[in-house]
């Protein structure tokens, strides 16, 4: 059990593992509500090969009593009345996801977020709130953060014998710092599988020979800009082997068991959304959401109801950005099938 809340060590994140379906409750530093519960989903039995080259064999039954003990806990501070929810005001959580290891031996260590709130997005620059070390400040991390969670945003490579290392990110917003703690522990390996379950497609035979989307962006991965006018994003993509199989989100049923890995709408869809800026960036068309909102006709692949659109003529997405305020931004363009996704920055020096 790890458990750390910035230089004070208050006890406040509490990890239940049992291999990659991993559980984590995550709650406020002296008993406060149980409110983020990312789950991490993947095959219920295979083997886990550490950087040694040691093979773990993962328990199908602890994984459901992993998962029937978070349930139950869930259940506990829900009849508490403890859950609560906020759309402003609450911190940005990082979040490690796990790690991959790349055919020249090396590994990438791969982290995500958890914004506690449900409507306000946060600029949090590269510096003392902001950092990965050692190495950093700045190793690739978002600077503007969505709302809830958002999986699998960043990679960072480290080398083959990065053995018993870790790499720290720490982030520092509405007064609280919260750290994620990037390492090769054999809990935190993950592959496709792992991925395409905690994206919302499943795990399944035919989704094993699943592959992510080609993206193709038009035009240079920088550019210069004027601020207030409108500026043309057009992508190319294509979901090849057409996996997952299209299916839309059902309407809201109390009566439907809830999953314990999240689920989504599957078919190819593209998005372009601020990866890095101090405000705001307008889209036309408004683009689908690319964070987990789980409301009901939110425009979001998790929301009950919706269904993936139909690509564009030629699947050319065409898209008008619009920056109100001179700086440098990135916005980034997601390709995702439901179960893998692909994506491209752009960078833009936007002047007045």
């Amino acid at each position: 059990m790890r458990a750390v809340a910035g230089r004070g060590g208050t006890l406040e994140d509490r990890r239940m593992r049992g291999g990659p379906l991993r559980k984590t409750l995550r709650g406020r530093a002296g008993g406060g509500a149980l409110e983020d519960r990312p789950i991490r989903g993947g095959p219920l039995r295979g083997t886990v090969r550490t950087p040694a080259g040691r093979g773990r064999a993962l328990s199908a039954t602890a994984v459901l009593l992993a998962g029937l003990l978070v349930v139950l806990a869930v259940q506990d501070a829900d009849a508490q009345g403890s859950r609560r929810a906020y759309d402003f005001g609450q911190e940005v959580v990082p979040a490690y996801e796990g790690w991959e290891q790349n055919p020249d031996g090396s590994f990438n260590l791969v982290f995500g977020t958890m914004n506690r709130n449900w409507e306000e997005e946060l600029h949090i620059p590269v510096g003392p709130d902001n950092n990965i070390e050692p190495g950093g400040p700045d190793q690739g991390q978002p600077t503007w953060f969505l709302p809830r969670r958002n999986r699998f945003l960043f990679r960072i490579r480290v080398p083959a014998d990065f053995g018993a290392k870790e790499l720290v990110w720490t982030l520092t917003s509405h007064g609280e710092t919260k750290r994620a703690y990037g390492t090769l522990k054999p809990d935190y390996y993950m592959d496709d599988n792992v991925r395409m379950a905690n994206n919302g497609a499943g795990v399944s035979g035919e989704l094993f020979k699943n592959v992510a989307p080609t993206l193709e962006i038009r035009g240079e991965s920088t550019r210069t800009v004027k601020a207030n006018t409108p500026v043309t994003l057009t992508a190319v993509a294509h979901d090849e082997d057409e996996l997952p199989r299209r299916r839309g989100m059902r309407p809201v049923d109390p009566g439907r068991p809830t999953s314990l890995t999240p689920i989504a709408a599957t078919g190819l869809r593209l998005s372009w959304f601020v990866y890095r800026g101090a405000v705001p960036v307008t889209f036309d068309p408004v683009q689908t959401k690319v964070w987990e909102d789980t409301r009901a006709n939110s425009n979001s692949p998790w929301g009950a109801g919706w269904e993936t659109p139909d690509p564009p003529p030629d699947n050319e997405w065409v898209v008008q950005a619009t920056f109100t305020e001179p700086g440098t931004y990135v916005l980034r363009c997601i390709a995702h099938d439901g179960g893998l996704a692909t994506y491209e920055d752009v960078t833009f020096v936007v002047t007045e």
